[in-house]
C-alpha cells in the first residue's frame, strides 16, 4: 500500500531503466467530480470567483472543502480569493486520508501532479527536508490517484496562482488519523514553514456528514429542522477554530463526534498557529462561508457541509 522508496523507475523492454522519466500523478477525478476540460474549468473557476470578495487577503492558510465542485465550487471560491499570487511562492496541500488506513503523515511519490489547466511541480527541496525528519511514510502513485482531498483544491489552487505559476511549487501531504501528540508534532514541524510569508496552507475539509449512510444523526430537536441543527453543530465548531485554539476543537470533537473528515489536518494548522503565537506573533481566523449540500428534513436525507475560510498573520 505505502512504497518507502524516493522514486520510481521504469523499465523499458530491453531491461534498461529510464530513469529521467518525471513521475507524474494523473488528474484521476477531472471527468467525473469535476470537468476535465480546461477552458470550461476555467470559466467556472472565473466565475465563482467573480461572487466571492477578499476580505482577508493575503492569507497565510485557508480551509476549504474537496467535494464535487457542483456540490462545493462556490462555497470554496471565498477562501480561494484571499490568495494572493504575488506574494505565496510555495503551496503545502494538506489532505486527510480517506482510503488507507494512516497513522502518521505521507509524501507523494510524483514529481508533477496534473490539471486541466497547468501541471503543478512538487517542491523536492522541501519534500527532501520533511523526509529527513523520520515523520513521514511515501504514498504510492495508486493511493495518491485514489485519493480526492488533495486533488480537489489543484484546480483552484492553479487558477489563483496562473498569473505566477512559473514561479509556484507545490507541497502535497496525506495526513493520517493522528493522535493529539502526534497533531502538536506536525503542527510544531510545519510552523516554520507558515511562518514564512511566501508559504501557503491549504487545508482541505468537508464539515458534518449527516444522516444514516454516514452513520452519524446528531440532533438538536429545540433547535428546529434538522438542517438548522446541523448548521448550529458545524458553525459551533467553525466558532471554536476561529479562536484557534487546538485544545478547544479537540474537546468539542470528543463531545459531539462531529463528522469533519479534515479535523486531523485542521487540528496540525492549530498547533501549528500555537507554535507561532509562543513567539508572538498574532494571527486570526475567519471563516467567509457556509454551505450544505441539501437540507436535511427527516431521517431518511443526507448531506454534507461545507465551510470556506482565512488565516491572516499580521
Amino acid at each position: 500500500m505505502f512504497i518507502s522508496t524516493g522514486h520510481l523507475t521504469k523499465k523499458g523492454s530491453s531491461g534498461a531503466k529510464m530513469s529521467n522519466r518525471t513521475v507524474c500523478r494523473e488528474a484521476s477525478h477531472s471527468g467525473s467530480w469535476y470537468t476535465a476540460s480546461g477552458s470550461q474549468l476555467n470559466t467556472q473557476l472565473e466565475g465563482w470567483l467573480s461572487q466571492a470578495q477578499s476580505t482577508v487577503s493575503p492569507a497565510r492558510a485557508i480551509i476549504a472543502p474537496h467535494a464535487g465542485y457542483s456540490y462545493c465550487g462556490a462555497c470554496a471560491a471565498h477562501a480561494y480569493k484571499q490568495i494572493d499570487p504575488s506574494v505565496t511562492r510555495r503551496v503545502f496541500i494538506l489532505g486527510p486520508s480517506h482510503h488507507v488506513p494512516l497513522s502518521r503523515c505521507a509524501l507523494s511519490s510524483a514529481e508533477v501532479y496534473k490539471t486541466p489547466l497547468y501541471d503543478l511541480r512538487i517542491d523536492q527541496e522541501v519534500y527532501a527536508d520533511l523526509w529527513k525528519t523520520g515523520m513521514f511514510e511515501r504514498m504510492s502513485l495508486q493511493t495518491d490517484e485514489d485519493e480526492h482531498s488533495i486533488e480537489m483544491h489543484l484546480p483552484y489552487t492553479a487558477k489563483a496562482m496562473e498569473s505566477h505559476k512559473d514561479e509556484l511549487s507545490i507541497v502535497p501531504v496525506l495526513v493520517g488519523s493522528l493522535s493529539e501528540s502526534k497533531e502538536q508534532h506536525y503542527g510544531k514541524l510545519l510552523s516554520r514553514y507558515l511562518a514564512d510569508s511566501s508559504n501557503l496552507f491549504i487545508i482541505s475539509s468537508d464539515f458534518c456528514h449527516w444522516g444514516q449512510r454516514f452513520r452519524y444523526t446528531y440532533y438538536d430537536e429545540a433547535l428546529g429542522e434538522i438542517h438548522r441543527s446541523i448548521e448550529h453543530l458545524d458553525k459551533m465548531g467553525m466558532g471554536i477554530i476561529e479562536t484557534l485554539d487546538p485544545m478547544s476543537f479537540t474537546n468539542y470533537l470528543k463531545k459531539y463526534h462531529n463528522t469533519i473528515c479534515g479535523r486531523h489536518p485542521i487540528g496540525v494548522l492549530l498547533n501549528a498557529v500555537s507554535e507561532l503565537r509562543k513567539s508572538g506573533t498574532e494571527m486570526n481566523f475567519s471563516f467567509l462561508n457556509y454551505a450544505q449540500s441539501s437540507q436535511c428534513r427527516n431521517w431518511q436525507d443526507s448531506s454534507v457541509s461545507y465551510a470556506a475560510g482565512a488565516l491572516l498573520v499580521h
